[in-house]
């Protein structure tokens, strides 16, 4: 149904007078005149009989691939390619197999196409990045998705936008008494709304019944006030259609209505409206300025592009394509501007998962459009996507069950942590720092090194606290927190105190080297340590160390000299892996045996901590 908003003449392109002849002409009728589910079943009869040919089938394939149905259109154009086909059949069956999953075989029609057509910018897209679904299988889920309770069943639902007013506009043929539009044997769509509780559930829908007419009316746009909306209506309900093989074919046009006493009046057409081209699926900016709008008007890179008109007043500038950064040879459509820019649309021509998928971009920025991934979308169609901030919620419309139904979609609120590591004393930045950001729990999630500008980034929830560890050779260790955030991200500066190294005439003071409890492994903060006593030990070549290690009182006197044990060959391994000689380090552990402080068997935590000591003792100078 979603497909009605892209004139359907276009679709007349991909036809051809090759293969047609008195048998077909039945069919190609029905076909010619937009009636699909009708020229289905008089192919059919032919495709059963002894004049089946390659444009019987290439016609079957079309007409389930406009309906949107891929598993029967793959199956005819199976049959359409077993001998050479059109360029378009070949690009028409790997979208169909796409939409079943079969990717492997969809790469080879795909292939078969770019052979055919090496200049198309469809054909150079694949040619670029063939096996492209992994990584965004991959990719980093943006929404929790879930169907709402306001789709009718067996019914196309879609175009659904949320007010700041917290209602619901959306499109939906569940008004069975309208008439039915022969393209696809459901009932034109009406306008309808439902009430978005403070719980985020909805109200029974209800129609909007001044914005509707006996043919289509939608989808809509509205303004931040609430009080101007802009939306599509079919050309026949106004009386201005053209014929075509004695069919009455409206263009879609937009219109503008404001609300007066909570009616909406004021009905009038845009001045760019045409009985040429379609205009459809309007999006208007946050200071009602810019509308945008699918329509396949000349000037287009494709089927449908998306286009702008900017408002003055009651005055519309002349129509702007949006350029190939967002349209296609192929089809774009329902555009939704955000409040801070970014513009979602979907398409058939960009790489995706199958049929309509849906995209983002940020108008401020000159990065590409990017695929908003799953579970958003699907092998399905995916579409008519729209967000509203204040809320935090937005809505979708999608056909992976069947028929098209509106999805809420609800943003992980994802944001970047930036830390910068610098020297205390001198201000200046210091790479290789290690950089480990924890949760709040102190479990380690992730450990970076800094890089030349003293850098790192990590990817983190806005809904969650951290702790960040920095350590650096030479250097005292540091921590800082990250409470909740935003989405804007969060840049920490951490300055790092130059360590000083007490060396006596009898051994090297370091800060005390902390072990996890009941491990014997050098983390972190040990190593930085540690790190200290290598480079004493480059700057004195002839100085040799004996390493001591002690444990708390806690456990048994067994227990302890054996931990203390495997601490100190920890150590001692350690420093011989940063090219120190094995004859310049040994140790031994003294496990509970010698406390630095006197308390026996019952010291306090502090007591406990200044007894967990390592000893570097010179040897030798």
């Amino acid at each position: 149904m979603k497909n009605i908003y892209i004139t359907i003449t276009i679709l007349l392109i991909f036809t051809t007078s090759y293969g047609q002849n008195k048998s077909t002409e039945k069919a190609d009728k029905l076909f010619n005149s937009y009636q699909y589910v009708r020229a289905i079943a008089e192919y059919l009869k032919l495709a059963d009989s002894n004049k089946a040919n390659q444009y019987v089938f290439n016609q079957l394939g079309d007409c389930y691939y406009i309906v949107f149905n891929s598993v029967e259109a793959s199956k005819w154009y199976r049959k359409a390619v077993e001998t050479k086909a059109k360029p378009e059949t070949y690009y028409r069956y790997a979208q169909s197999l796409k939409g079943i999953k079969n990717y492997k075989e969809a790469n080879n029609q795909m292939d078969v196409f770019a052979s055919m057509l090496p200049n198309d910018s469809r054909a150079i897209e694949h040619k670029l990045n063939p096996n492209y679904v992994p990584s965004l299988v991959e990719k980093e889920k943006l929404f929790d998705v879930t169907l709402t309770n306001i789709n009718s069943k067996g019914q196309s639902d879609f175009g659904a936008i949320l007010s700041n007013d917290n209602i619901l506009y959306f499109v939906s043929t569940r008004n069975n008494s309208r008439k039915t539009d022969k393209w696809n044997n459901q009932p034109y769509l009406d306008v309808f709304k439902s009430i978005r509780n403070s719980n985020g559930t909805l109200s029974e829908p209800t129609q909007i019944s001044e914005l509707n007419t006996p043919y289509h009316d939608g989808p809509l746009a509205i303004s931040n006030d609430g009080n101007t909306l802009f939306f599509a209506r079919d050309g026949l309900s106004s009386k201005i259609y053209k014929k075509n093989n004695n069919v009455k074919v409206g263009q879609q046009g937009l219109y503008k209505a404001t609300k007066v006493d909570g009616k909406w009046s004021n009905i009038k057409p845009l001045p760019f409206n045409s009985t040429d081209y379609s205009i459809t699926s309007p999006s208007l900016s946050k200071d009602g300025k810019t509308l945008y709008f699918a329509s396949n008007m000349p000037g287009g890179f494709g089927e449908s592009d998306i286009w702008k008109v900017t408002i003055n007043s009651n005055e519309y500038s002349k129509p702007e394509n949006l350029g190939t950064r967002i349209n296609t040879s192929e089809k774009e459509n329902f555009p939704f501007i955000s409040e801070d820019n970014e513009l979602y649309f979907s398409s058939t021509g960009k790489l995706g998962f199958g049929g309509y998928d849906i995209f983002k971009i940020d108008l401020n920025a000159n990065n590409p459009a990017e695929n908003v991934g799953k579970p958003v979308n699907s092998e399905k169609d995916d579409f008519s996507f729209s967000i509203n901030k204040t809320a935090d919620v937005g809505f979708f419309s999608s056909n992976r069950n069947g028929t098209d139904a509106i999805f809420s979609a609800k943003p992980i609120c994802a944001t970047q942590a930036i830390v910068i590591v610098t020297n205390k004393k001198t201000g200046t930045v210091l790479p290789n720092a290690t950089v480990s950001i924890a949760d709040k729990k102190g479990n380690i999630i992730a450990t970076k090194t800094t890089d030349i500008n003293g850098k790192v980034s990590y990817d983190i929830s806005c809904k969650t606290s951290y702790n960040v560890l920095v350590s650096a050779a030479n250097f005292d260790s540091a921590s800082s927190s990250i409470e909740v955030l935003k989405a804007e991200g969060k840049n920490l500066t951490i300055p790092l105190e130059p360590a000083s190294v007490i060396i006596t005439d009898t051994e090297v003071i370091l800060n005390p080297i902390y072990f996890d409890f009941n491990k014997s492994n050098i983390t972190s903060q040990g190593a930085s340590e540690l790190d200290k006593l290598v480079k004493v030990m480059q700057d004195n070549p002839k100085l040799i160390i004996f390493v001591r290690s002690h444990t708390d009182s806690k456990g048994s006197p067994e227990y302890n000299l054996s931990l203390s044990e495997k601490r100190v060959q920890a150590t001692v391994q350690y420093i011989i892996s940063k090219d120190i000689s094995s004859e310049r380090i040994s140790g031994k552990g003294i496990g509970s045996s010698e406390q630095k402080i006197k308390c026996g068997l019952n010291c306090t935590e502090d007591e406990d901590s200044q007894n967990r000591r390592s000893e570097f003792l010179i040897v030798k100078k």
